[in-house]
């Protein structure tokens, strides 16, 4: 029986089979899975994937780049820090997109695979979230709350406060994706709940939380006095 032809891509193309093949390889064995079995799965050789990528590492570096960091989008931010919109609608709206860009298959199982196999990429990614988004949420919360809307650093109590309703949000997804928890509840309007919940808890514990913690963000911001 002879085989069949292997199909000849552009380099280009060859180049997205086999990240695309090496996102729902490792996302289903973790990346302990070995290049030899990922290159039969392609139907190519092992070489030929290497003439792409000089070496596994490369090829998981660009697995992150694009599961990752490739589905990151700083519009997110923009809308989050739209204020003609009441924080409530802002953040039900950021984890539609979030949720929709993030919260898929491939996504959450590579992301757990790598926390137990490769931390760095989860490292990576944290620091992601931990950078351009908790704090942005943060400040939003303190002028939601009515507070001093101050250059004060956001502490990293206020990170905490606000990752305990980002993680609570990727549990959901982590239930769905990676323990088959069959979740017969709508995404969105239990989003809905959750921000609700969310910003009721914030109004009573928040301001104690900055006066604790950081009270300069409770300060008035102090006017230059022009000469």
């Amino acid at each position: 029986m002879t085989e069949p032809k292997r199909q000849r891509l552009s380099p280009a193309d060859r180049e997205r089979q086999i990240i695309e093949g090496a996102i729902a390889y490792f996302a289903e064995t973790g990346f302990s899975g070995q290049t030899r079995e990922l290159s039969k799965r392609l139907g190519i050789t092992q070489p030929l994937l290497y003439r792409y990528f000089e070496n596994k590492q490369a090829l998981v570096d660009r697995v992150y780049e694009t599961v990752f960091a490739g589905r990151w989008d700083p519009s997110w931010i923009a809308l989050l820090q739209d204020r003609e919109q009441p924080l409530r609608e802002r953040l039900v709206e950021f984890y539609r997109r979030y949720s929709e860009a993030t919260y898929r298959p491939e996504w959450i199982r590579i992301y757990m695979h790598a926390g137990l196999s490769s931390p760095t990429l989860n490292r990576k990614y944290i620091q992601l979230v931990r950078r351009e988004l908790l704090p942005v949420i943060a400040r939003e919360l303190r002028q939601h709350c009515g507070l001093a809307d101050t250059n004060a650093p956001v502490c990293e109590e206020e990170i905490e406060f606000v990752w305990n309703l980002h993680g609570g949000m990727f549990y959901q997804a982590l239930r769905r994706h990676v323990y088959r928890t069959r979740i017969n509840v709508d995404f969105m309007k239990h989003v809905g709940f959750a921000v609700d919940n969310f910003l009721a808890g914030a109004a009573v514990t928040y301001p104690r939380l900055l006066q604790e913690f950081a009270p300069a963000a409770l300060e008035p911001r102090k006017l230059k006095r022009v000469r």
